[in-house]
């Protein structure tokens, strides 16, 4: 077994790693769109008010990215996924989480999927986080 915390990438929030691989498995924790600096890719302030308009296509686009970026430090990638769980705030955005999930992976070679709405997530600016599993021999 091999855990692996990736550079360049915000830290996790807690006793947990980017990344874990068992075998011919690797285990992507949740991610989410929180960059490096503690910002958060999707989330737009719109008014001197400070309302915020929190991007759910920006955001999901963010965390596939990040998801990509982790499997590549095992030698894999997006078409080794096997098995996807999302968690959404709100179920509103299903739609636009979809639309661009569609941009990569596919129903006929993509890998099974749950999406799932959550109370909250562990900040507010999060409107998604997703879990993955990969396969990919050593």
């Amino acid at each position: 077994m091999k855990s692996r915390l990736v550079s360049g990438k915000a830290k996790p929030r807690g006793a947990y790693p980017h990344v874990k691989r068992v075998g011919d498995f690797i285990f992507i924790s949740g991610t989410s769109s929180r960059l490096p600096d503690n910002s958060f890719a999707g989330v737009h302030q719109v008014d001197e008010m400070g309302t915020m308009h929190l991007d759910v296509r920006e955001q999901t686009r963010a965390v596939l990215e990040n998801i990509k970026d982790y499997l590549a430090t095992e030698g894999a990638t997006m078409d080794d996924v096997v098995d996807v769980t999302s968690f959404l705030v709100n179920m509103n955005d299903f739609a636009g989480y979809n639309e661009v999930y569609g941009e990569y992976f596919n129903s006929g070679s993509g890998p099974a999927r749950t999406t799932v709405a959550v109370h909250q997530l562990p900040h507010p600016n999060l409107v998604v986080e997703i879990k993955a599993m990969a396969y990919k021999p050593l």
